[in-house]
């Protein structure tokens, strides 16, 4: 940061606390720490420091030897290979002139380093912010395995919640998985919430399922827009990766296989009796997703704000600030995007009140709260679901220890080997791999 934008700074918190805002909250709007500020108050005039390395590696690539890799790649020989093929053609003619990973430095220093092919290069980008603000506007849906009697053979339960509410809508086990059945159960859910036209969005992952004919067909005939995670990207899709971990993690799992399938059938309607209607699931304030998706969760988070607004008036000294907070969360996003320049877009300082003023009240005048940004919900719907009732919980019974946890799939990180540019006047002769 140059000496200017120090000067910036400093002066930025000088009015700040000229307004009543207390220091270090102006350092975490302005993203500096506070020992930092303290340290350019001592020296406004010096700048970075910092010099960078003095010496060069022993064994770093000459100027020339950078050159000759250059030369080699636009070659009429090599030209159309990648570092890899041209590194084992350079070997069998006995020349050495540097690792795969210095011949795409190199040439990624001379700009030489581009997607070639006439198809566009393959990008995966973010899926779109979805927001919900009341039921049955978002579904996230996703499938998971149950095992069976036959080892190595494993049922399908398909299921459907609703973001907003945290409500199962549609649930099923299948033998296989298929397009077909989800298409089916997909339609059922909507007759049975009433959803209309262009209503709802449909979230899930990229699998065959997903993408299949049948049900791209039915979602088209429904009029629900579809929305897919990055493939390989399980964070992409946390609200059922959350749903299955509450679901195999319940303490009346078995901890081997079900029966048969209509076994499994019949525990996890009994799961699903339980989540809907008895559940106080934590991210919705600790109510059931049945309340919440009927609206009755403004009432009961009303009757909990006054209890406690009556207990602190009655022994005030047990509060220091606010009671607990029991208002109803309006907005929840999945996938939402970074509102960090929106934090900073709403410093302002007010000169027109020199007066001091209590410091909360002050930075509440002059930062938006994370809150009201992110609509009240944790970064990308990530949350904690603990086990609230005990009825049906198989007391007495070993918790099951699975090795497939599906909210713990790590992506696939795949890194694309990018070939040097051709020259102007070449063409290719053959498909690149």
């Amino acid at each position: 940061m140059s000496v200017e934008d120090r000067r910036s700074c400093m002066d930025l918190v000088e009015q700040a606390k000229a307004s009543g805002a207390g220091r270090a909250a102006s350092c975490q709007v302005l993203e500096v720490s506070l020992r930092t500020l303290e340290r350019w108050e001592k020296e406004p005039e010096k700048g970075d420091q910092r010099r960078g390395p003095d010496t060069v590696a022993a064994h770093a690539l000459s100027e020339e030897e950078k050159r000759a890799i250059v030369e080699v790649c636009n070659s009429s020989a090599y030209r159309d290979l990648s570092p890899w093929q041209m590194v084992a053609q350079l070997a069998d003619s006995g020349r050495y002139l540097g690792s795969e990973s210095s011949f795409y430095r190199v040439l990624k220093q001379n700009d030489l380093v581009s997607h070639r092919q006439k198809s566009k290069p393959h990008a995966h980008s973010r899926p779109k912010d979805l927001l919900a603000r009341n039921p049955n506007e978002v579904w996230s849906w996703d499938i998971t395995y149950m095992k069976s009697p036959v080892r190595g053979a494993y049922y399908y339960l398909y299921l459907v919640e609703d973001i907003f509410s945290r409500l199962i809508v549609g649930w099923t086990i299948e033998e296989v998985e298929s397009a077909e059945h989800a298409g089916r159960l997909i339609d059922r859910a909507c007759r049975e919430q009433g959803i209309a036209r262009g209503k709802l969005t449909l979230h899930s992952d990229n699998g065959a399922p997903m993408k299949g004919a049948t049900m791209l067909a039915t979602l088209e005939r429904l009029g629900v827009l579809p929305s897919l995670s990055r493939p390989s990207v399980s964070n992409d899709n946390p609200y059922s990766e959350s749903l299955f971990k509450t679901l195999k993690y319940r303490p009346s799992y078995p901890d081997g296989a079900f029966g048969g399938i209509d076994k499994a059938r019949e525990w996890v309607r009994r799961f699903v009796q339980w989540y809907n209607t008895e559940h106080l699931h934590s991210a919705i304030r600790f109510v059931t997703p049945g309340s919440r998706h009927l609206g009755l969760d403004k009432a009961i988070l009303a009757k909990r704000s006054a209890v406690y607004e009556k207990a602190k008036r009655l022994n005030p000294l047990r509060w220091s600030r606010h009671t607990r907070n029991w208002s109803a969360i309006t907005e929840v996003h999945l996938n939402p995007k970074n509102h960090k320049s929106e934090i900073q877009a709403e410093f302002t300082i007010d000169m027109t009140t020199p007066t001091p003023r209590p410091k909360v009240s002050a930075i509440r005048e002059t930062v938006k709260p994370i809150s009201e940004i992110r609509g009240g919900c944790p970064k990308n719907g990530l949350h904690r679901s603990p086990i609230t009732n005990a009825s049906d919980s198989g007391e007495g019974t070993g918790r099951g220890e699975n090795p497939r946890r599906d909210d713990l799939f790590q992506p696939l990180h795949r890194s694309s080997k990018l070939r040097p540019k051709m020259n102007s006047d070449y063409l290719p002769s053959e498909n690149l791999p």
